[in-house]
Order: C-alpha cells, then sequence, then structure tokens
C-alpha cells in the first residue's frame, strides 16, 4: 500500500536500512531534501528562501541546507545556537516567531541576528529597547484564510490591517526599520488562492502605508507549502505561477523582495517513520473494526494527527484482503488514538509483530515527539 511515494531504490534502501533497527525511528532521506530546495529555487527564483528549522531540526538537514545556500528562520534561541554552531552567519538568520522574552531578543541582537517579526505593541517597544534599528516584519492576522489548511494557525499569530498600521508607524517613531509586511495562509495550504487573498490586503497596507511615508520593501509569505499525504497537492511548478501571477497582479512593476519560509513543504516528503505492531483487538465478540495499537502514537512524532488533520499514507508488506480498522498509539492516554473516523483499511493478515511505515512524516514528527512521556523515550531519527 502507498509504496509508490517513493522510487525502488529508495524503498530498496529505506527497507535494507529498516531491517537491522529497532522501531520506532523516522528515516529522513537527505536526497529528498536536496531536491525540493532545488524546486523551491527553480519555481520561485526571485525568492530568499528561510527554511523554518521548527520543522526538522536536525543538523544533518541544516547543514546540507547551509551548503546549498538557505537562510534560516529560527523560533526560538536554542535554534538560533544551533544554526550558528554550524556555521550559519546571523545575517542568514530570522527570529520570525512573534512571541519572545525580551532577554532572548537582545541574545539574538548580541550575536547579530538584525531580522525580527512582530505583531503587538509590547514586542515592538522590546525590539527597539533590545535590537535597536533592526529590520522588522509586522505580521497580518490571517484566521478566515488558515481555516481552509489542514493545519490551521488559529488566531494566535498576526494583527488586524487597523493594528499592522498603527505598529508599523510606532516602529518607525521608536527608531526600527519598518521592512516589510509577513504572513503565513495555514500550513499545509492547499488552496492556492489564498494566497491571492493574503497578496491582496499586503498589496493595499503597502500603499496606505505609502502615504504615510513608510517605503516598505518586502513581503514574507511564510510556510504553508504541502507535502503529499493521502490527499495529493499541486505541484510547487503550480503554486510558483500562480503566486508570481498573484504578486504582478497587484504589484506591477514595483514588486517588494519576496521571503520565503517553508517547512513542510522541504522536509515533509523526506522522512518515512517505521513502527511495529503491538496489539490487535476488538472490542466485542461482534466488532467489525480491530484495533491495531503501534509503538508510535500522538505522543511519539504523530501529533499532527489530532483531530486526524494530518493524513499520512500508511505502507506494511502484508498483503491481501483489507479491514477497516482504528489505529492508536502505544501510552496510556485516551487522546492517543489516530485515526478513528477516517476509514484507514489494513490487511486482514497483519499480525502483532508486523512493521507498518508511515509515509511523508519528515515534518513536525521528530520535533513534536515528547521526552519521556509514559518514559518512552524520543524518536530516534536516522539520516541517509
Amino acid at each position: 500500500m502507498y509504496r509508490g511515494y517513493y522510487s525502488p531504490a529508495e524503498w530498496k534502501k529505506i527497507i535494507e536500512f529498516s531491517a537491522i533497527k529497532e522501531t520506532p525511528f523516522l528515516v529522513i532521506l537527505l536526497d529528498r531534501v536536496q531536491q525540493k530546495f532545488q524546486e523551491f529555487r527553480r519555481d520561485f527564483p526571485s525568492a530568499k528562501i528561510y527554511y523554518a528549522v521548527k520543522a526538522s531540526p536536525g543538523e544533518e538537514i541544516l547543514s546540507l541546507l547551509r551548503d546549498l545556500g538557505s537562510c534560516f528562520d529560527i523560533a526560538s534561541i536554542y535554534e538560533l545556537d544551533r544554526v550558528l554552531n554550524l556555521g550559519v552567519s546571523p545575517d542568514r538568520v530570522s527570529f520570525g516567531n512573534t512571541i519572545k522574552k525580551a532577554q532572548h531578543i537582545r541574545d539574538a541582537y548580541e550575536k547579530g541576528v538584525r531580522l525580527f517579526a512582530s505583531d503587538c505593541e509590547a514586542d515592538i517597544r522590546n525590539l527597539a529597547n533590545e535590537a535597536p534599528g533592526s529590520k522588522v516584519f509586522f505580521r497580518l492576522l490571517m484566521d478566515a484564510v488558515t481555516s481552509d489548511s489542514d493545519w490551521p494557525l488559529s488566531r494566535k499569530f498576526g494583527c488586524q490591517p487597523r493594528m499592522l498600521t498603527d505598529l508599523v508607524l510606532l516602529a518607525a517613531d521608536l527608531g526600527l526599520d519598518p521592512y516589510g509586511i509577513s504572513f503565513h495562509v495555514g500550513s499545509q495550504q492547499r488552496e492556492i488562492p489564498a494566497w491571492d487573498t493574503a497578496i491582496a490586503q499586503v498589496c493595499n497596507l503597502f500603499e496606505w502605508l505609502e502615504r504615510e511615508q513608510i517605503h516598505l520593501k518586502a513581503i514574507n509569505m511564510g510556510g504553508g507549502f504541502p507535502a503529499n499525504y493521502l490527499v495529493k497537492s499541486n505541484p510547487l511548478s503550480v503554486y510558483g505561477e500562480e503566486i508570481s501571477r498573484y504578486i504582478s497582479l497587484y504589484f506591477g512593476d514595483s514588486i517588494p523582495e519576496i521571503y520565503l519560509e517553508p517547512g513542510r513543504g522541504l522536509t515533509g516528503e523526506a522522512g518515512i517513520l517505521a513502527s511495529e505492531v503491538v496489539l490487535i483487538s476488538k472490542k466485542s465478540r461482534t466488532d467489525l473494526k480491530r484495533w491495531v495499537y503501534t509503538d508510535v502514537g500522538i505522543f511519539n512524532g504523530l501529533m499532527e494527527t489530532i483531530d486526524e488533520s494530518i493524513k499520512y499514507p500508511i505502507y506494511t508488506e502484508k498483503d491481501g484482503e483489507t479491514g477497516d480498522v482504528i489505529l492508536a498509539g502505544p501510552t496510556c492516554d485516551s487522546l492517543d488514538i489516530i485515526y478513528e473516523h477516517f476509514k484507514y483499511q489494513l490487511p486482514l493478515s497483519l499480525e502483532i509483530g508486523d512493521r507498518i511505515y508511515w509515509l511523508s512524516t519528515g515534518a513536525y514528527t521528530a520535533s513534536y515527539s515528547s521526552v519521556e512521556f509514559n518514559g518512552f523515550p524520543p524518536l530516534k531519527t536516522y539520516y541517509l
């Protein structure tokens, strides 16, 4: 089932490597990461690419992207230290999290970071005090747009347009450099017109602020670019074509600098999570569904299956007639049910000890894995 997501050579490498390892573990195919980065460069040739470190922060991935010329979007001072320790210069780093301590702003500034994102007055004042003169992206609230994505970002980030203009004016008065507007259309966004809506709003804000003598220079479109899960997405080239058309439509010949912060879109399809069937059971003699418990679950890397939001393709080497299953993780927590309502099917020949492979799990799996919930260790990750 679903083995076609990978080439025969890739799959052979995965199976041979997996045979000598104890589950659960994650395998990242670095060639896939490189291929995706090159696709972003090809399909967004004028954009500056800032990899969202939070998606998959392994040093092997960061080193690869460093050598390919990527920049990096960090969510914390701890991610900053990780990329700087790998020799990335601070001018290739953006502190994109709008929620940050004043001390961490100061630390980032002292280490050379000069590009930040913000969405509220208190943070702007912190930036003015702790990172004077820095460039700032002002994050626009996109709640209505992100609701169409598979993993919405809700109202936690960004602010309404009127507040954004007030923040830009305040930042200028405080000596910061109002550099541009950022937005995020929601993670795993398959509806490309979401970017049309966002870019139209940004254009209006650029024009309003221009009348106030504020000359913004850039748009940070964040991430949102999808990976292929059970539901396939358009090729990245289609995203590039359509988004470029939107930008030209609204900005004409005065196109600002474009920043992208792909995470899932870069690493998602590079990962395969290997697990083992721990138990198979039914809740009654007449139950038509089997409960299949695996040694990975919501707390061991599959956090994005909460509410069955992300539907990973799964594969087992068993074949034959299939039947409905409920997939659940190994912990003593009733939340740890992976898929119950969406009808996953697995072979009736499936047995305890068989392996289940979760495909396209290269993003937000190892980084979401708990440290010691129920005593289980963090998810092991290998890079091939």
